[in-house]
């Protein structure tokens, strides 16, 4: 570490009275080509032994920062100022040296991605040992019993066979699971987890929270949380800090901010966030606008510019951070006034529900936009290097069938790997080779001979891609972006300009920014931009691959709203591919849980939601974080066992049996039957819902059942907790 400190505060002023670890008055500043930029301004906070603090925030607000700056880990061009104490011992100022005495020891890291945090070079044993062996002296074969341990600790089967293999030999969510091990390895004091399930399906995001929880109960270690996802901090969190323009600007107990909120930023925040748990439809709240550019020092409450209730004493200085009741602060000149407020909504201008005459119609009278037969696509798998021989099939999609009705938004949710994308990509190829058969618009792909006809049938079906970043060229102005499908089907110019300008209204963007290119927006508006350009050629269903999932959640609620406008005026059906079920059952009509290339389960989303019948979709239901602390206490989680199968090595039987909790709690005569039969598709007692289970009723055997302080209950749950919402 070579950042430059100055001003550092002397413990015994700093310091709070018992914590583990005391940040007082930081401020981190970048040297940048265009100026100083101020990341960090003025974060205090105190660390107690046991407890978790959350940290939440937008992309840019300074939590990361915050933490490296804690870590000693931030870049050369970081200049430090204030003073972080550990134990009553000042860091700041030490080496770099000196930071690796604490380091991995007192103070450890669970990083994003864990790919880059461990060395593909090396066996995940051989890192854990490392870990133990720099801060201890500790011999080999001891440190290696301990590696064991510490992979049985966080959940990793065979721990003794596992504990050689390298890290491209495991999952993500096994990947993370070694990083966490490696964090408490010397039993530290404090463990910062910097967004630790962000890249993880729901599934693996409960367990490997749940492995924090035992991690924390191993160490008795204080954890500081750093999460955009609310619905996390409210089940772990004892503690909130929210962080906007570099500084906090609430911090209180996790009740007090959830329940009373009293800064705009955090209402519009929880105001933001759809709800699995409510199957009301109703608009999100946009908090419209971008963060301050922290180039210039703010000169009154930095965010003003999108506050709702904003006054002109708003831009006299910047309010402080100030207590406005016991245990809670607030930097909000008007906090004493919502007090009184029941939500969002009661602050900040949301849209009305948008509904069109489609909605009225039963879904048998609509217009069939896409229908989808006996859709595979097998991928053969080779062996040999002269003479190339396939010794088996990837089975990737594996018979689906379904259809989306006109005006409609059908989602497909399912862990990674299931085949979600490849069935995407098989639609959209359009191929008149394709394993099964797909009608758009009551044409079959099958039935097109000239590449006319083909291209006029892909007009109707468009794609709306993930990272709006990596979609846009960034060669190209807005204008040729959004103007390239008009022109491959040989719109004149003088339309082009106008029906351009025509869509940047139509998606929320100024006719007058056309000429502007791709970096000069920020990331909502660039995926509104990719929207526009689906528009183009006024399709009949747009693909959606996750298209707010790289957003924060201020900014994923004016997309979502624009995305449930869109359909409503223009009649334009979807199909949504998501792993955040709430923001399926926000938006979507219908849903199909993918498990291993096939449905195991689809229909109404509201009866899908509030009455899941296969085993998988209790469990993806159960590990959704809610933004309610109280409702996360009462939860009872359905952990599944281990991860995804691989497609090489599918199970016989019901693919899901080597993962199900109902699986567990059957005899044997019925455990053959799901060992050696394949369950099809049946009607449940709605007439849109069908799941592919032997035993929906059976009782599920969870393997543990976390709650809010880290306890755990082994005992099976019942049918009566199917609903877990």
């Amino acid at each position: 570490m070579s950042t430059a400190v100055h001003g550092t505060m002397p413990p015994a002023e700093g310091a709070g009275v018992g914590a583990v670890l005391s940040v007082r008055d930081l401020h981190v500043r970048f040297g940048t080509e265009a100026g100083s930029i101020h990341a960090v301004r003025g974060v205090d906070f105190d660390l107690h032994p046991g407890q978790v603090l959350g940290i939440v925030g937008e992309s840019g607000s300074g939590k990361s920062v915050t933490s490296l700056a804690i870590m000693g880990l931030l870049a050369d061009n970081a200049k430090i100022t204030g003073s972080i104490t550990y134990n009553g011992h000042e860091l700041l100022g030490l080496s770099d040296k000196q930071m690796s005495d604490y380091r991995g020891k007192d103070i450890a890291m669970v990083f994003q991605d864990p790919l880059s945090s461990l060395t593909p070079v090396f066996t995940v044993g051989d890192q854990i040992i490392e870990a133990l062996r720099a801060h201890g002296s500790i011999g080999k074969e001891k440190a290696r019993e301990r590696a064991i341990e510490l992979l049985d600790i966080v959940g990793i089967p065979s721990p003794r066979t596992r504990v050689d293999s390298y890290p491209h030999e495991f999952s993500g969510g096994m990947r993370q699971r070694v990083v966490i091990a490696i964090a408490i390895a010397n039993n530290p004091r404090v463990i910062i987890a910097d967004e630790p399930t962000t890249a993880l399906d729901v599934t693996i995001q409960a367990q490997i929270l749940d492995v924090l929880r035992v991690a924390q109960r191993e160490t008795g270690a204080a954890v500081i949380m750093i999460t955009h996802d609310l619905g996390v901090v409210a089940g772990i969190a004892d503690e909130v800090m929210v962080m906007y323009a570099g500084r906090p600007v609430e911090v209180g107990p996790v009740d007090q901010i959830y329940g009373h909120p009293l800064m705009p930023y955090t209402v519009g925040l929880l105001g933001s966030i759809p709800r699995v748990d409510s199957g009301e439809k109703r608009s999100l709240v946009p908090i419209e606008g971008n963060p301050p550019n922290l180039l210039v020092e703010p000169t009154g409450c930095p965010f003003a510019p999108r506050c709702p209730i904003s006054t002109d004493a708003c831009l006299d200085g910047e309010p402080p951070l100030q207590g406005v009741e016991p245990g809670h602060q607030a930097a909000c000149i008007r906090s004493a006034e919502l007090r009184t407020i029941a939500g969002a909504t009661d602050i900040f201008p949301v849209p009305p529900v948008a509904v069109s005459d489609l909605d009225r119609l039963p879904r048998e009278r609509r217009e069939v936009v896409l229908e989808v037969r006996n859709l595979h696509r097998h991928f053969p798998l080779m062996k040999g290097t002269l003479f190339k021989r396939q010794v088996g099939d990837v089975k990737a999609v594996d018979g689906l069938d379904f259809d989306i009705r006109e005006g409609e938004c059908m989602a497909i949710v399912g862990e990674s790997g299931c085949g979600k994308t490849t069935t995407l990509l098989e639609i959209m190829e359009m191929s008149p080779k394709t394993n099964g058969n797909i009608v758009v618009l009551g044409t079959s792909v099958k039935d097109v001979k000239k590449r006319s006809e083909l291209t006029e049938l892909r007009s109707n079906v468009q794609l709306v891609f993930q990272d709006p970043m990596g979609a846009l060229d960034p060669r190209f102005t807005v204008f040729e972006i959004i103007a390239e499908p008009l022109q491959t089907h040989g719109v004149p110019k003088a339309e082009c300009e106008a029906r351009v300008r025509e869509l940047m209204r139509t998606v929320g963007l100024m006719p007058d920014h056309l000429n502007r290119f791709p970096t000069q927006f920020s990331g909502g508006q660039r995926q509104r931009i990719g929207i526009a350009r689906a528009l183009a050629l006024n399709p009949k269903l747009i693909i959606l691959d996750e298209p707010v999932s790289a957003l924060d959640v201020s900014i994923q609620a004016g997309v979502i709203n624009l995305l449930d406008h869109l359909r409503a005026e223009l009649g334009i059906s979807y199909l949504f591919v998501a792993h955040d079920l709430a923001v399926v059952r926000h938006i979507s009509d219908r849903v199909g849980v993918m498990y291993l290339g096939k449905f195991v389960e689809i229909g109404d989303v509201d009866e899908v939601f509030e009455n899941p019948t296969h085993p998988y979709t209790r469990a993806l239901l159960s590990a959704i974080p809610v933004p309610s602390p109280e409702k996360e206490r009462n939860r009872h989680r359905i952990l599944l066992s281990g991860d995804l199968p691989s497609p090489l090595e599918r199970p016989e039987g019901c693919d899901f049996a080597t993962r199900c909790p109902v699986f567990k709690g059957l005899d044997e005569n019925r455990r053959h039957r799901c060992r050696t039969t394949e369950p099809p598709l049946s009607t449940t007692g709605a007439a849109d819902h069908q799941q592919a289970c032997f035993y929906p009723e059976e009782k599920l055997v969870t393997s543990r059942v976390s709650t809010h302080d880290g306890t755990a209950d082994d005992q099976p749950r019942g049918t009566q907790e199917r609903n877990t919402q």
